[in-house]
């Protein structure tokens, strides 16, 4: 099969497509013919050299996607040939072919084609198990989400709008403000040019977020807590900009802050599967209603994954990158 390797830690620049053996499938696995596969800042990482795949996961790069399953473990229940699914894994999704573990599929919603359904799993799991899990927003609080241009901003918005909360949201360009309008935001901060703790402060009446999904860190910290309201919730899933950070224990204490954080790959399948089925149960009905839909920015082929990883680093996009494999 092809597959995308990286010839050593670096740029794009690294990315190969080379064959590779088809992988063979665990009992309670499912082998999928990968139709589309998600870009996703980890895999940048992951070709840079500093966010290695756990153990026993593939090096081959790629944590979403969207195909045919064309063969199942022994232990398999749920799934047969022939079924259509989108998944999460832990690597190989810029593949002809991956495994998946059996829980971490879910089926295509109602009339998404592959390129859409392959952009869900990565940055769904990941806003569900952060902003109403850890976070747990609820309707009629405000949440204050960083980066609302990409895929998980795009999917934070939409899912914290369709939830009954309020939603702030920081971007970079002023191309992505109607956008993140668009998708349900009711107030977008051109973080270049305007002060998120202010705007805050004023469309709160200084009252404060209840929840902030920040992927920034660094000098972001201090303002994030700026931002909290009383018994507000802080949930970091990534460190753009730096993970060292100093604050004042009285602030937080004062204030019943929650500060919290989650990486989604090193997680169990059992722990994958869990945040899977709550997905189907709670945000699978809204997608097959069309009440929610992948923000797609562009499309490439699986020999264009240098192309597909300048773009995700250019923060140029607003939205999803998604590789087309077949």
């Amino acid at each position: 099969m092809k597959a995308v390797e990286t010839s050593q830690p670096g740029g794009p620049e690294v990315l190969i497509v080379t064959d590779r053996p088809v992988p063979k499938v665990a009992d309670s696995e499912v082998l999928i013919k990968v139709h589309a596969a998600g870009v996703n800042r980890p895999d940048c990482a992951q070709r840079q050299g500093t966010y290695p795949p756990p153990p026993g996961a593939s090096d081959i790069l790629g944590l979403e996607v969207a195909g045919e399953i064309i063969e199942v473990g022994p232990k398999v229940t749920r799934w047969q040939k022939g079924d259509f699914v989108c998944a999460l894994v832990s690597g190989g999704g810029y593949a002809e072919y991956v495994n998946a573990p059996e829980g971490q599929c879910l089926p295509i919603p109602y009339d998404l084609d592959m390129t859409h359904a392959a952009a869900l799993p990565e940055t769904f799991f990941t806003v569900w198990t952060n902003v109403f899990e850890s976070g747990e927003l609820k309707s009629g609080e405000t949440i204050l989400i960083h980066g609302g241009s990409g895929g998980i901003g795009t999917t934070a918005i939409q899912l914290a709008h369709q939830m009954g909360a309020k939603v702030l949201t920081t971007v970079g360009k002023h191309s992505a403000v109607q956008p993140c309008l668009d998708l349900g935001a009711d107030r977008v901060i051109q973080y270049k040019s305007e002060d998120f703790v202010s705007i805050v402060k004023e469309f709160t009446q200084g009252r404060g977020v209840d929840v902030i999904l920040d992927m920034v860190g660094g000098d972001y910290f201090q303002r994030n807590l700026e931002c909290l309201a009383v018994q507000g919730r802080l949930v970091q899933i990534a460190t753009l900009q730096g993970a060292d950070v100093s604050f004042d224990l009285r602030k937080m204490m004062s204030r019943r802050l929650k500060i919290t954080g989650t990486t989604l790959r090193p997680r169990s399948v059992a722990e994958k599967t869990r945040i899977a089925q709550s997905l189907e149960k709670e945000v699978w009905p809204l997608l097959n209603k069309g009440r929610l839909k992948p923000v797609i920015f562009k499309q490439f082929k699986l020999e264009q994954v240098r192309e597909a990883h300048e773009l995700m680093e250019s923060s140029a996009h607003t939205g999803k990158i998604v590789l087309n494999v077949l």
